[in-house]
């Protein structure tokens, strides 16, 4: 009898017989659990079902808790003395109210002459809403405004921006305690006690027949970078509306520039904020958590008419000083001055040149003033006040504007290369301002030019033509006519346009020397130009230079 012997079976066979049995399990647990699902749901409905809530406890409202932050208590303190201020400008015929770059003008356009084309993306906010010029310089409607301000005086004297209130004819003020868009109640009259153009700085007066709360002033040079702020005005025509931040940077400044070259804002040194600022905040309180006003919202930085978070404010100490000038007799601010213009922020081959580390370069030089009366010239680099060294524009301009008017200051000033002292008369800034800017039309060019220099420096030049020597009193020189990219002239800043009347302080009276003159220059040299505006008179002089490729 035969016997077999039946084999083992393999690795493989029990995997596969271990995985069919695995499977055959995992689907008949699966089945079970869909069998008993379906037993345990097959009487729930979508009904709402009867059941007893006797033992729930309502929610309560806790009783209201003050937080450790101190937002709210500040707010409690100052928000009563922060008031809204409406303005109304009756409409006016004019020839024409275009705006100068073509655009249409909004209610926070100041005058055309105070605006630079960092307007642009610098806008005031004078949180306009209505009544636009229609473009031929009849007015459809009265043109009305919106900004803050701050009550510092019991008796209704309130400090705001001069452009919350420049050109209105109508100002009302609302108080906290005023209601708010109530048919027929605009506010409370206000008239104009004073402005300060150059701080954008005025005060108003409402009459109150009772103490009104105030807000105190701090020093804003104790204000940190980094210290909390609230910010509080009427954006948008929210009033007492708050917002909080932080101090982000001091001592900002916004360089506008007129066409004559002078600064525009030479006395405007700004706080700036993160804190929320939009159009209508103009002229609130920036309070810090003492509750004190540190600065007063003034700008912001943008290109949407919206906060960035970037806000500026006029510090405190600036406020203070000018507020307590507008409440005097005469109601003005009056500042020292020399009778100067000066170009700051030259490039070191222009202060290599005139031998100068730190100052300020006379560009020009009223005839009537202390400057003049005293031997100073165009050209000169002044380099200290009464002894001490000056740093720079803003050092000498904040240190001459404080002066009295009618006292002496002795200024030191180098003159090729050699040092000097003058004993100078300060003036009123005021008048003498106006014989500094100067002003002309626009006009064509045209005579030949010449191409002398066009390898070196990358222009053309031609003499001058009449309409333009005429206009600006300037006869002898040459004018470029074209700068080629990318070239000397170009990298430098010599644009078409221009007046050449020295080079490397050697004279330029005619296209002869001015061929002369550029013969020499080879690479490597220092080369700076004294150039004057082809648009006005008495522009003053403008130093452009580097060194040459």
């Amino acid at each position: 009898m035969d016997i077999r012997n039946n084999p083992s079976p393999s690795l493989l066979d029990r995997m596969r017989a271990h995985r069919l049995t695995t499977t055959f399990t995992l689907l008949a647990t699966l089945s079970i659990g869909i069998l008993v699902g379906s037993v345990i749901t097959q009487n729930v409905s979508g009904k709402e079902q009867s059941v007893d809530t006797s033992d729930a406890k309502p929610i309560v409202i806790p009783s209201p808790v003050t937080l450790s932050n101190g937002f709210a208590q500040i707010v409690k303190e100052v928000g009563p003395a922060v008031v809204n201020i409406n303005t109304e400008e009756i409409p006016k015929p004019t020839a024409n109210r275009r705006n100068r770059r073509g655009m249409q003008q909004s209610p926070d356009d100041g005058d055309d002459s105070q605006q630079g084309d960092m307007q642009d993306f610098f806008n005031r906010f004078f949180g306009g809403q209505g009544g636009p010029d229609d473009g031929d310089g009849v007015a459809g409607a009265e043109r009305r405004a919106l900004g803050s301000g701050f009550i510092v005086d019991p008796r209704g004297y309130i400090i705001t921006n001069n452009h919350v209130v420049d050109k209105a004819d109508k100002i009302f003020v609302k108080l906290s305690t005023d209601p708010d868009n109530q048919v027929g109640n605009e506010g409370r009259p206000a008239h104009v006690i004073g402005v300060d153009k150059d701080t954008d700085i005025a005060v108003i007066k409402i009459d109150t027949d009772k103490p009104l709360p105030t807000i105190k002033l701090g020093n804003s040079d104790g204000a940190q970078v980094g210290d909390w702020v609230l910010a509080i005005g009427s954006p948008f025509s929210l009033s007492q509306t708050v917002t909080a931040g932080i101090i982000s940077a001091k001592d900002r400044s916004i360089d506008e520039r007129g066409p004559n070259g002078l600064s525009q804002s030479q006395f405007q040194r700004f706080i700036q904020t993160d804190a929320s600022i939009n159009p209508g905040n103009s002229g609130g309180p920036l309070v810090n958590m003492a509750g004190q006003v540190v600065g007063m919202n003034t700008a912001i930085y943008t290109q949407s008419m919206g906060s960035v978070g970037l806000g500026f404010a006029m510090p405190s100490n600036t406020i203070a000083k000018i507020y307590n000038m507008l409440i005097g007799p005469e109601h003005k601010v009056v500042r020292g001055s020399i009778g100067i213009s000066f170009q700051s922020g030259v490039s070191s081959a222009v202060n290599r040149m005139y031998g100068i580390s730190s100052g300020v370069i006379v560009s020009t030089v009223t005839p009537t003033g202390g400057a003049a009366k005293a031997g100073i010239k165009p050209g000169d680099a002044i380099i200290s006040i009464d002894g001490r060294d000056i740093k720079g524009g803003d050092d000498l301009v904040n240190d001459i504007s404080a002066r009295k008017v009618g006292s002496t200051v002795k200024l030191g000033y180098l003159r090729d290369g050699k040092k000097a002292v003058a004993d100078v008369v300060i003036g009123d800034r005021a008048k003498t301002y106006a014989e500094l800017a100067g002003g002309g039309d626009d006009d064509d060019s045209g005579p030949a030019t010449s191409d002398a220099g066009k390898t070196t420096l990358g222009i053309t030049v031609s003499t001058i033509p009449p309409a333009i020597a005429s206009r600006t009193g300037i006869s002898k020189g040459v004018i470029v006519t074209t700068v080629r990219p990318g070239s000397f002239a170009d990298e430098i800043a010599l644009g078409k346009g221009a007046i050449i009347t020295e080079i490397n302080k050697k004279p330029v009276t005619d296209e002869a020397s001015y061929r002369a003159i550029v013969s020499t220059l080879k690479s490597k040299d220092d080369v700076v130009f004294v150039i004057h505006s082809p648009l006005q008179k008495n522009s003053g002089n403008t130093y452009v230079g580097g060194t040459l490729p």
